[in-house]
C-alpha cells in the first residue's frame, strides 16, 4: 500500500473567507457565481487560493447558507431581511444607519461600509453579534448618493492627485488622474465630482470641476460653503437671458381681470437694508366700523410661468440662501429686487389675502386673489417701532379717512419728505391699529400653545472687504411681531381656505417634540432650576413658553433656545397636513414668500386654480415636489449656518490676545464647547490642553471633573478663556481655558 503523500500546507491562506464569499453573493444576490468569478472578485489567482474558495464553497453549500444552482455556480440563499436607511459615518470609515424599521441605529463596520459614504441611501442587512448581542449591519447596495460632488483640498503627484475632503464624514480621499485637474495647483480648494469606483480600489476616482481658490481666502471659503452643499453661486446665461426678456409693464387689460386696490393706502415694513419687498399691508376703516386688511404678496407666478428655463431653475433652487455677506436669490434680479418687488409709488401685480376685521381681530369676511397695488410709502422696522413706541398719531381723529385734521408731530427717527408727511400720517395711525390687532391675535396664538420663539439672531457689521468688525444682535420687536402675526394670518386663512375644500395643497406642517427629546431638554434646564411640565400637549407649550420668558437676558439664554428649538421637530413642505405645533395652527401653507421660497410660488399657483374651478391635483406629484423643497431648505439653512460660524471665527482672529468671558454649552469625553456670551462665537477646550488635573467625563451631571481637586466644570458654568487657534478652512476655534469666571 502506497503511503499518502502530505500536502505542504498553504502559506497565503486567505483571511474571513467566509464573510468575503457570502458578502459577494448577498450583495449581488439574484446573480451566480463560480469560483474563478469569486476569486477574481477577491482579487487571487494562485492554486492554493483558488483550492481554499472551492472548499469554502462547498462548505456553505453543506451548511445551507448558500445554493448551486447550476453545476459550479452558487447564488446565496437569502433568508435574511433587507432594510433601507440612511449612513452616518463616524471616524475611521465605521458609521451607522440610520433606519425606520429599528429603533436603535445600526452599527456598520468599516470592512461592511461596501463603498457606501456619508449620507446615502443604502439596503442592508442586520444581524445580532454574538459576543455583545448587539445589531450590526451590512451594506448590500447602495440605492441613492446623498452627493456626487465634493469640496476638498487637492495634493498634486507627478501622474494624478488627490483631492482631500473637507469634514471628518469622509474616510477616503478621491483620485484624480492628472489630465483631469482642470489647471488645479497645489494646494488649491476644489470642487470634485465623483465619476466610479472601480471593484479593487480603495479610493472612488473623480475629475475637478471647478477651483475655488486658495484655502482660507475670503471668497474661496464661501464658494466652498455653496459648493459643499451643492448650491449654485450663479445664474446659467439662459436663464438670465430669459428673465430679461420677459415683459415687466403693468397692462390695462391685465388690470381689468384683477381686483384693483391701488386706491387702498398700502405700505410696506421691512429691515432698513432690505433690497426686495414681497409683502405690503393695505388699511382701510369701512362704513361699518370694520377695518379692512389686505396682506399683498408680489405675483411671482404671474412672471414664472410653469416650463420655462427660469421657472425650472427656481424650482431646483427651491429657496433664496442667505449668507452673512451676501444673499443668493432664487430668482434673478430683475424679478425679485425690480417687477417683483412692492417698491414704493410703484403700481405692482400682487396676490392678495383680504379680511374684514372688527376691534377684537374677529374675522368677519375673506377673500383671497389676484390684485393691483400702489405702495405709498416704505418704512423700515426701526422707523414703525418708533411709532409705536411713542404712540404718535393719537392727537387727531378720523385720521383715515381726513388725514389732513391730524396734528402729528413726526420724530427725526423717522426719514420722511413733505410730499410723503400727509400719508405718513394715515401710515402712522394705520400702524397704531395695526399693532393693536397684531398683539390681541398673538394673545390668542399663545393661548392655543404656541411657542414663542424670539431667538437672538447673530449679525455682524462688515467692512467693504466683507472684514467683520463688530457684532451686534438681532431681536424682535413690536413692528417685527407686528408684520409676522398678520403674514401668518394669510398663510393660516389660505391653508385652512383650500384645506376644507379637501383638495391637494402645499403645507407646512410642524409635528409635536418627541418624548425622549423632551425628557432630555428637562436633564439639561434642570441644571438650572427650570422645570417642564409633560402632562398633556397644553402644558407642554405653556412650560417651554415660561422657560423661554424666565431664561430671557440671562446667561444660559442662547444654550437653553438652542437646545429647545433643537427639542422641536423639524418643520417641512408636505401634502398630507398634521398641522403646525409650533404655531398651535391646524392648517397652515407658506404663501407670503413667493421671492424667495418656491412653496409659496406653488401656493398661489394652486390657489387660483382652485380660485377657477380646478379640480385637485395630483398629490403625489405635489408631494415629491414638497420633498425637494425641504431637502434644499435644510442645505439653505446648512450653509446659512456655516457662514456665520466662518464668519465668527475670522472675527476671533483679531481677537486673540483677550480674555473672555463665556457659558459652557456642551460637555464631551474630549473636551468642553465654550459660547463667549458678548459675541456668541463658539469654540471648544481640549481636554489634552487641561494640563492642571485629569479630568474625567461625567456624563449624568454633563460635566468633567477633575480626579485629584475634584474641580468641576459642567453645562452652563460661566469660564474665562482666550482664543487659542483660529482654523477658517475646518471652521473650527480653539480656546485655552484661563479658569472659572468668579475666580477671575
Amino acid at each position: 500500500m502506497s503511503r499518502k503523500k502530505h500536502r505542504k500546507p498553504s502559506n497565503n491562506k486567505i483571511s474571513n473567507l467566509t464573510n468575503t464569499i457570502l458578502s459577494i453573493l448577498k450583495k449581488d444576490r439574484n446573480s451566480t457565481f463560480n469560483y474563478k468569478q469569486i476569486a477574481s472578485k477577491i482579487g487571487v489567482n494562485d492554486a492554493s487560493s483558488r483550492n481554499q474558495i472551492i472548499k469554502k464553497l462547498q462548505q456553505l453549500k453543506a451548511k445551507q447558507e448558500i445554493e448551486e444552482v447550476d453545476r459550479g455556480k452558487f447564488k446565496a440563499i437569502v433568508n435574511t431581511e433587507y432594510h433601507i436607511g440612511r449612513v452616518d459615518m463616524a471616524s475611521r470609515g465605521s458609521g451607522y444607519i440610520i433606519s425606520d424599521d429599528f429603533e436603535d441605529d445600526v452599527y456598520i463596520a468599516s470592512n461592511n461600509m461596501n463603498k457606501a459614504l456619508h449620507g446615502d441611501e443604502v439596503e442592508f442587512y442586520a444581524y445580532k453579534r454574538r459576543k455583545r448581542g448587539k445589531i450590526e449591519g451590512e451594506v448590500t447596495s447602495i440605492i441613492k448618493r446623498a452627493k456626487s460632488e465634493y469640496v476638498g483640498v487637492i495634493q498634486i503627484h507627478k501622474n494624478y492627485a488627490f483631492v482631500v475632503v473637507d469634514g471628518n464624514k469622509m474616510h477616503t480621499d478621491i483620485f484624480v488622474p492628472i489630465n483631469k485637474i482642470n489647471k488645479a495647483e497645489e494646494g488649491d480648494k476644489v470642487l470634485v465630482s465623483l465619476e466610479d469606483w472601480p471593484e479593487k480600489a480603495d479610493s472612488p476616482s473623480g475629475k475637478v470641476l471647478k477651483v475655488l481658490g486658495k484655502p482660507g481666502e475670503h471668497n474661496t471659503e464661501i464658494h466652498a460653503i455653496l459648493a459643499e452643499y451643492g448650491l449654485p453661486l450663479e445664474f446659467p446665461h439662459d436663464v438670465e437671458e430669459f428673465a430679461n426678456q420677459i415683459d415687466l409693464e403693468i397692462k390695462p387689460e391685465e388690470i381689468a381681470k384683477r381686483r384693483d386696490m391701488r386706491k387702498d393706502l398700502t405700505f410696506t415694513i421691512d429691515p432698513k437694508d432690505a433690497k426686495d419687498f414681497d409683502d405690503a399691508l393695505s388699511f382701510k376703516v369701512l362704513d361699518d366700523g370694520l377695518f379692512e386688511i389686505g396682506i399683498h404678496i408680489a405675483d411671482v407666478s404671474h412672471y414664472l410661468q410653469e416650463g420655462t428655463v427660469l421657472d425650472d431653475e427656481a424650482y431646483e433652487r427651491a429657496t433664496s440662501v442667505y449668507l452673512v455677506d451676501r444673499v443668493v436669490p432664487m430668482l434673478p434680479e430683475v424679478l425679485s429686487n425690480g417687477a417683483c418687488s412692492l417698491r414704493p409709488h410703484e403700481e405692482k401685480y400682487t396676490f392678495s389675502a383680504v379680511f374684514k376685521m372688527n376691534a377684537k381681530a374677529e374675522i368677519k369676511d375673506q377673500w383671497f386673489g389676484r390684485t393691483v397695488t400702489y405702495s405709498d410709502a416704505r418704512f423700515a422696522y426701526e422707523e414703525a417701532q418708533v411709532i409705536i413706541e411713542n404712540n404718535i398719531a393719537l392727537k387727531g381723529t378720523d385720521v383715515l379717512n381726513n388725514p389732513n385734521k391730524i396734528d402729528l408731530t413726526i420724530p427725526k427717527e423717522v426719514s420722511l419728505t413733505g410730499k410723503e408727511y400727509k400719508t405718513s400720517q394715515a401710515v402712522a395711525q394705520a400702524t397704531l391699529k395695526l399693532d393693536e390687532l397684531a398683539k390681541i391675535m398673538r394673545r390668542k396664538r399663545m393661548s392655543s400653545g404656541a411657542i414663542s420663539f424670539d431667538k437672538v439672531e447673530v449679525k455682524f457689521n462688515l467692512d467693504e472687504e466683507a472684514n467683520p468688525v463688530g457684532i451686534h444682535f438681532k431681536t424682535s420687536k413690536d413692528a417685527n411681531k407686528l408684520i409676522e402675526e398678520f403674514m401668518l394670518l394669510a398663510n393660516r386663512k389660505v391653508g385652512e381656505f383650500i384645506g376644507k375644500q379637501k383638495k391637494t395643497f402645499i403645507y407646512r406642517i410642524h409635528d409635536e417634540p418627541d418624548d425622549s427629546k423632551l425628557a432630555a431638554l428637562q436633564n439639561v434646564v434642570g441644571r438650572f432650576g427650570y422645570k417642564l411640565n409633560f402632562k398633556d400637549r397644553k402644558s407642554v407649550s405653556s412650560s417651554l413658553n415660561n422657560l423661554l420668558k424666565d431664561v430671557n437676558g440671562k446667561k444660559e439664554q442662547n444654550l437653553v433656545d438652542t437646545l429647545t428649538i433643537r427639542t422641536m421637530s423639524k418643520a417641512e413642505y408636505s401634502t398630507h397636513n398634521i398641522g403646525h405645533y409650533g404655531l398651535a395652527f391646524d392648517y397652515y401653507s407658506h404663501f407670503t414668500s413667493p421671492i424667495r421660497r418656491y412653496p409659496d410660488v406653488m401656493a398661489h399657483r394652486l390657489l387660483q386654480h382652485y380660485l377657477d374651478g380646478g379640480q385637485s391635483v395630483s398629490q403625489e406629484a405635489y408631494e415629491d415636489k414638497c420633498n425637494h423643497s425641504s431637502n434644499m431648505e435644510y442645505l439653505a439653512t446648512k450653509a446659512e449656518r456655516d457662514s456665520i460660524k466662518y464668519m465668527q471665527i475670522r472675527f476671533m482672529e483679531d481677537h486673540k490676545n483677550e480674555n473672555f468671558v463665556g457659558v459652557i454649552s456642551g460637555v464631551t469625553d474630549w473636551g468642553i464647547y465654550i459660547e463667549i456670551i458678548e459675541n456668541k462665537c463658539e469654540g471648544m477646550v481640549s481636554v489634552r490642553d487641561m494640563k492642571d488635573d485629569h479630568y474625567q467625563f461625567d456624563e449624568d451631571h454633563y460635566a468633567l471633573i477633575g480626579k485629584n481637586s475634584k474641580t468641576m466644570y459642567q453645562l452652563g458654568d460661566e469660564v474665562v478663556v482666550k482664543v487659542k487657534n483660529t482654523d477658517l478652512v475646518k471652521k473650527h476655534l480653539d480656546f485655552t481655558l484661563i479658569g472659572k469666571h468668579e475666580e477671575h
